[in-house]
């Protein structure tokens, strides 16, 4: 389970002292298995963190202005694009500056959620 659900799931429910000990506790575990299996991104916290790209990028999947439409994207794709304007690799000065803002759980949640959406079909090439 990613420490963020984790958090969720027991906030309010046990005093922060106890919650930060299981943190502790749990951490190195999480980790070592968050390194071997590489988790998903979680698509629902994906979908609360969406509001800045869907600013500009259409939820529809049609591409609008210049904007590529960012819907149905493969999540591997997704995360190394948004990788590569982390990195500086890629010129493009808002994105770069949204993208180093995000760390990889935001990342592959946000390459979660919009990998999951379906491309209307008005919008297909």
């Amino acid at each position: 389970m990613p420490m963020r659900a984790l958090v969720r799931a027991f906030r309010g429910r046990i005093r922060p002292s106890a919650a930060l000990a299981l943190l502790v506790l749990c951490g190195p575990v999480q980790a070592s298995s968050d390194a071997a299996a590489s988790p998903k991104g979680d698509a629902a916290f994906g979908e609360y963190l969406s509001g800045t790209c869907v600013t500009c990028h259409q939820v529809s999947g049609k591409a609008t202005g210049g904007i590529p439409p960012i819907v149905a994207w493969p999540e591997d794709q997704f995360i190394a694009v948004m990788n590569s304007y982390r990195s500086k690799d890629r010129e493009n000065q808002v994105m770069r500056t949204i993208a180093a803002q995000l760390n990889d759980e935001e990342i592959a949640a946000l390459a979660a959620y919009f990998g999951g959406l379906i491309l209307q079909p008005d919008t297909k090439k």
